[in-house]
């Protein structure tokens, strides 16, 4: 039999619907592969008892011809998505012993498509981070690893927040998983460790019940194998929820009926902006050889300009700081997780938040706290504000000349674990290229598109008009058959 871990989600939908497998052998099958894989780190809670259950409740759908869409698929969810009865930790020790009474919507809509859950995936605290290191439960390790000068193995950051989330995708000991994407927390990650990572438009999927960061930025999406995988991933995601008053009300398109592989005449905007002084010329060897893909296609490109690029980064280390502060400010040791008690109310609420949180959570608090305070919000929050919104603006005119973004996922390669964990602002440019779609809402997507010089993976990003997802997923469909079948990372070799 193929190693059930190797095949992508359609793939292994196609075993079982044909009875080659069951959807028990295929969970199996990963829940050794998880349990092979704790080195890495990439599971907070492994749920092997429920991931059980559910595949047998898959094959009985199977054997009466009552399938789901996504009937006994293995995936891994990343521990910001409250799932009921089951530990959620945002990677937190403030959130200690908290298991939710409610299911998020987005595990809600999988489940009830036949998903089976692997587990919780580890992650930046409460997704702060570019690099998995700030979890509580320790760095997830990148199932890629690197050569130091002395020929050595050195090992890799993943990229982040969702980087368990990615390496447990990479390293196949998931077929998929869930992430969240705030700043390009879907994307780098993606881009880091040779995988799909697509971020909807804001408002395409609910975040009800998905523990918040900054609220007008996070998104959830798929991370997958293959585009293939993510259409489908995202049509269970995807669709209006009540309860979050963010969720856009539209209907959901096929997505699998856009992946026709016919992009002429589709026009493909460069944005000038996007090249940035010291970039590395494997970066700029990828983005041009995707171009050349991309015109070989039939599709022409376009000159563009994004003129308030350059802001986007400060732009959002105000915003997302100060939505943040807001957000974390109901940790408070009272209702739910960690309490360090003190000597009154104060004492109880500094010493619990003090103990619980991170030193970068703590650091975003600090910043996000300043920002909004009396004397500051004019001369920082509000105008970040602004510079988003012309942001925005550019983005809508940059539309009017194309049909679609194309630029590279990140600056560079996965760097080593340490690498710059003292430095934040070296950590925060890794989301250089991905911050300012997220700022303007806009759908973005990262596509492995082969390995640079150093022999690590390198994505190129899509990004597309505001709930366009359909003409970004043809688009990577064409990237993805142009640059071929990538390499296993050597974890998998």
């Amino acid at each position: 039999m193929t190693n059930l871990t190797h095949l992508s989600m359609s793939e292994a939908l196609a075993g079982l619907k044909a009875k080659e497998f069951t959807a028990l052998e295929l969970t199996n099958a990963y829940i050794a592969a998880v349990e092979a894989a704790r080195p890495l780190n990439a599971f907070i809670t492994e749920t092997p008892d429920v991931a059980l259950e559910q595949a047998k409740a898959s094959d009985a759908r199977y054997a009466a011809g009552t399938n789901r869409p996504l009937d006994g698929m293995p995936l891994g969810i990343k521990d910001l998505f409250c799932t009921k009865g089951v530990l959620t930790t945002a990677a937190s020790h403030i959130l200690d012993g908290f298991k939710p009474e409610y299911e998020s919507t987005i595990t809600e809509n999988l489940f009830r498509d036949g998903v089976v859950m692997l587990g919780k995936l580890n992650l930046d605290e409460f997704a702060m981070g570019s690099a998995n290191i700030t979890s509580y439960y320790g760095p997830v390790l990148n199932p890629w690893t690197g050569k130091d000068p002395a020929g050595a193995d050195r090992k890799l950051v993943p990229g982040g927040s969702s980087g368990g989330s990615a390496a447990s995708v990479s390293g196949r000991f998931a077929i998929a998983a869930t992430g969240t994407d705030t700043g390009g927390s879907i994307r780098q990650p993606a881009s880091f460790t040779g995988i799909v990572g697509l971020k909807p438009t804001y408002g395409r999927c609910s975040r009800w019940g998905t523990i918040a960061f900054a609220s007008s930025l996070d998104q959830a999406g798929p991370m997958t194998r293959t585009v293939r995988d993510a259409a489908l991933m995202l049509q269970s995601m995807a669709g209006f929820d009540p309860k979050d008053s963010t969720s856009v009300d539209m209907k959901v398109p096929d997505f699998l009926a856009s992946l026709t592989g016919d992009i002429r005449g589709l026009r493909v905007g460069i944005p000038k902006e996007y090249r940035v002084d010291g970039m590395p010329a494997e970066i700029e060897r990828v983005w041009s050889q995707g171009i050349e893909w991309l015109k070989a296609a039939g599709a022409t490109p376009v000159e563009v300009s994004l003129p308030h690029t350059k802001y986007a980064l400060a732009t959002y280390y105000v915003v997302a700081p100060a939505e943040c502060s807001s957000n974390l400010a109901r940790y408070d040791g009272v209702r739910f997780g960690l309490r360090v008690e003190g000597k009154d109310l104060a004492e109880m609420y500094e010493n619990t938040r003090g103990e619980g949180f991170g030193k970068e959570v703590r650091r975003r608090i600090l910043i996000g706290t300043y920002v909004l305070s009396a004397g500051y919000y004019d001369a920082y929050y509000l105008k970040a504000q602004k510079v988003r919104a012309r942001i925005a603006e550019d983005f809508a005119k940059a539309f009017e000349q194309c049909d679609i973004l194309l630029t590279p996922t990140a600056p560079s390669t996965a760097f080593a674990i340490g690498e710059k964990q003292d430095n934040p602002i070296a950590m925060y440019l890794n989301d250089v290229f991905t911050v300012p779609a997220s700022l303007a809402g806009l759908p973005g997507m990262s596509v492995p598109a082969g390995l640079a010089y150093d022999g690590l993976p390198l994505g190129l990003q899509l990004i597309g008009r505001p709930f366009d997802e359909e003409t970004m997923l043809r688009v990577a469909d064409v990237i993805e058959k142009a640059a071929g079948p990538q390499p296993l990372p050597p974890y998998c070799r």
